[in-house]
């Protein structure tokens, strides 16, 4: 719903302090002008009653594959926004690993024009980089960061010694944001384990080690160039060991809820359903990345959203593609934790928002704040519902986390202060905005 003005009434809402109000918040022109226990103004376009509601930041989603173009039969950008809009996820930012690959500025210009006319929540881009684009990582814009595959073989992005690597790192100062596994090992682990057809033992060719090894790698270039480094979707307590005792000031790292909630007892469950790259892990390395992520070694949350369909992950280990998809979960998946005390509201909304603001220099996003963009959600956490398949929108049809019973679901979803996702209804016809990326210090 297209409004000038929105005035949301009787909300719980988590404020920039980490402070709780109930109260109301007004909106013009897309930003948010006043928070207060009670607004009296009557003069707005819409009025929500949200009694019984929490108020949150709009989530930002800085890890997804979004498959367009290319790879449509997948997911595309407006099934996938939709996806997002019904998840809380106002912002995404997304991987280059389309056909074509973004790895040029033709192709991200394609890209921000195809979400233009396409999505319904904001958007920004990953570069890719190759051995050979060099200068097309350092002068493409507008991005969000080089995205690099160290690992888990992506073709012409496939970056994965330190002599293709070091140059990456040496020059320029975009923020990088690295895929860590070792392929080399990857390649011989899957010799040793060829002619197994049980998907469990994908987490056993990709193992622990295999994202170690990359981890250390980027870290080590990163401290040698004291580059802006991002480690993706860490799935391994060594890792977070790793970062405990030495992660500089300039680097971050995120994980996924699947890799917090989900270990290698889902392939008995869902099979190959469960098949991501890097792979699910241990009960060990959940509680891990559990203690890595409360104690701040990691930094904040992100999907990795990459939607495979059923036909495709029907056709048996290891012909089968790895990834799943989840924007529409993650934030009841998070929520539920924190209803059931294993981390708080508050916490699950700075890793899922303001952290992510933060460190990808994302302007007036983030934050329940006078002056910031109005992208919020309106969650409800009294009631539960299970995921149930005929409730997808994202166009691969599956959830890892079906039959799940969750709490948290979006009952309102906003961007820029336009009602994008209503108690189920999804409003195709707003636009979301590119997002900014402000120079790092």
């Amino acid at each position: 719903m297209n409004v000038s003005s929105l005035l949301i009434r009787h909300a719980r809402i988590l404020l920039a302090d980490g402070k709780w109000l109930t109260g109301d918040v007004l909106v013009r022109d897309e930003r948010i002008v006043e928070i207060a226990a009670n607004i009296t103004t009557t003069d707005v376009s819409r009025e929500i009653d949200a009694t019984g509601l929490i108020l949150l930041p709009g989530i930002i989603d800085p890890q997804v594959h979004f498959r367009e173009p290319g790879l449509e039969h997948k997911e595309d950008l407006t099934t996938a926004s939709h996806a997002c809009a019904k998840g809380g996820v106002t912002s995404f930012l997304e991987m280059p690993n389309t056909n074509p690959l973004t790895i040029t500025q033709a192709a991200l210009d394609d890209k921000l024009d195809r979400a233009s006319q396409k999505s319904i929540v904001n958007y920004g881009f990953f570069i890719g980089a190759t051995p050979a684009n060099l200068p097309d990582i350092r002068s493409a814009t507008p991005t969000c960061g080089i995205k690099v595959f160290m690992g888990s073989a992506h073709g012409d992005l496939l970056v994965g010694t330190a002599a293709v690597l070091e140059p990456i790192f040496a020059q320029g100062d975009r923020l990088i944001a690295v895929h860590a596994e070792d392929q080399a090992r990857i390649n011989q682990r899957k010799q040793e384990f060829a002619g197994i057809t049980d998907p469990a033992i994908h987490s056993q060719i990709q193992d622990n080690q295999a994202a170690l090894n990359a981890t250390q790698l980027a870290l080590d270039l990163s401290k040698k160039y004291q580059r802006r480094l991002h480690i993706l979707h860490l799935s391994t307590a060594e890792e977070v060991e790793l970062l405990r005792q030495d992660k500089p000031a300039w680097v971050t790292a995120e994980v996924t809820p699947q890799h917090l909630v989900l270990n290698t007892d889902a392939y008995a469950k869902i099979g190959t359903l469960a098949q991501m790259n890097p792979p699910l892990r241990s009960h060990h390395d959940n509680q891990v990345l559990w203690a890595g992520l409360l104690d701040g070694t990691i930094d904040f949350i992100a999907t990795d959203h990459a939607p495979h369909t059923l036909a495709e992950k029907a056709k048996g280990y290891p012909n089968t593609p790895s990834g799943m998809p989840g924007v529409e979960t993650a934030l009841p998946v998070m929520l539920t934790q924190a209803v059931a005390g294993k981390c708080s509201i508050e916490q699950v909304s700075n890793w899922m928002s303001t952290a992510v603001a933060k460190a990808y220099n994302i302007p007036n996003k983030g934050s329940i704040s006078i002056g910031y963009d109005a992208d919020l959600v309106l969650v409800d956490v009294e009631n539960y519902h299970p995921v149930e398949r005929k409730d997808i929108v994202s166009k691969c049809g599956w959830s890892p986390f079906e039959g799940w019973n969750l709490t948290g679901y979006p009952v309102y979803t906003i961007v820029n202060g336009n009602i994008v996702y209503e108690k189920g209804a999804i409003r195709s016809t707003i636009k979301g905005k590119a997002l900014r990326f402000d120079r790092s210090a």
